[in-house]
């Protein structure tokens, strides 16, 4: 189908890489490196895009991340992203949960709401084999942070109830926040806190965002506050523990709660922190996952060609620097 037929039929963007693509995909690097991928026209056109990007793992929502209605997804469309993902060798497959589940809520309709919809994103999640199903833990106002993970490991348990996740290769990952006020996760101590509550639940692990990270108040900029940083991380969480790096620049200062992402190399962060992240052997397992903007067309292949760029490999010269 040409880019035009393909453009009407599913109403693409042209900064779709669908769309601009041409010739064979850049080659995937030594590193798991990729992005969140739009499932525009299906599912499995997730993997699709990942794959013409030159990425080797990948992100989606299962579902619209504004809506309570879920998507449904067919079986047929469930062995399509696995003989994609088996085809193009991608993997991890993250999936991120709605921007409306909140677990910790104070507000019975809500909360409620927020367990069903988590239940939908745990069976979508094994449907399509995903390996990680990313949560940010959510807000506790009108309850004390105590209280609120406290809540949410219940939750979860409750959503998970007679799902045997152990069997599926599915962890369920949580994510440190901004740390803007009432949200959990804001800390490296508070994820690791929840991480314990969580264990006897369902497997877990965690997945820490650049900029979440540097917004929230840990220098991430400087060599020394890098170093700290990590050795803070490796003393709560783990850093065997860290299964994602959402890579993210951000476009505000150290300690602002804002979070707002920008590419890779152009914000507030800036090139040298991607660089360690990508090039340190304590996260050589991890997947790097970027959720950058695409303000252009391209911008998606140049945010995960750039943190490709920055890997070191062994026995050849090192790269120029981007």
């Amino acid at each position: 189908m040409s880019s035009r037929a393909l453009e009407q039929k599913h109403k693409f963007s042209m900064k779709d890489v669908l769309l601009w693509t041409t010739g064979d995909p850049p080659k995937p690097g030594p590193r798991r490196v990729g992005i969140h991928t739009s499932t525009a026209g299906g599912v499995a056109m997730a993997a699709e895009r990942a794959y013409r990007l030159g990425a080797n793992a990948f992100q989606i929502f299962s579902s619209s991340p504004r809506q309570w209605k879920p998507s449904s997804l067919a079986p047929a469309q469930c062995d399509e992203v696995r003989r994609l993902r088996e085809k193009y060798e991608i993997a991890p497959l993250a999936i991120h949960t709605s921007y409306l589940v909140n677990l910790a809520s104070a507000t019975p309709e809500f909360h409620r709401k927020s367990v069903e919809a988590f239940r939908g994103e745990l069976e979508r999640a094994v449907a399509l084999g995903a390996e990680f199903l990313v949560l940010h833990p959510g807000s506790f106002r009108g309850r004390s942070r105590e209280e609120g993970l406290v809540l949410v490991a219940r939750s979860i348990a409750e959503a998970a109830q007679g799902l045997v996740l152990e069997k599926s290769n599915l962890k369920v990952l949580l994510e440190n926040t901004a740390g803007a006020e009432f949200s959990l996760g804001g800390s490296f101590d508070q994820v690791a806190q929840l991480l314990e509550f969580l264990r006897p639940v369902c497997p877990v692990g965690a997945c820490i965002d650049t900029c979440h990270t540097y917004v929230s108040g840990y220098d991430i900029v400087s060599e020394t506050g890098w170093q700290q940083t990590m050795q803070k991380l490796d003393q709560t969480i783990g850093l065997n523990n860290v299964l994602v790096w959402h890579c993210n620049d951000a476009k505000d200062d150290l300690g602002s709660k804002r979070d707002r992402h920008e590419h890779i190399g152009k914000g507030t962060i800036g090139l040298e922190p991607f660089r360690r992240l990508l090039n340190d052997p304590r996260t050589e397992h991890a997947a790097f996952i970027a959720e950058t903007p695409i303000d252009e067309i391209r911008d998606d292949l140049r945010n995960v060609e750039r943190l490709k760029s920055l890997v070191e490999v062994p026995g050849t010269t090192t790269r120029k620097r981007a």
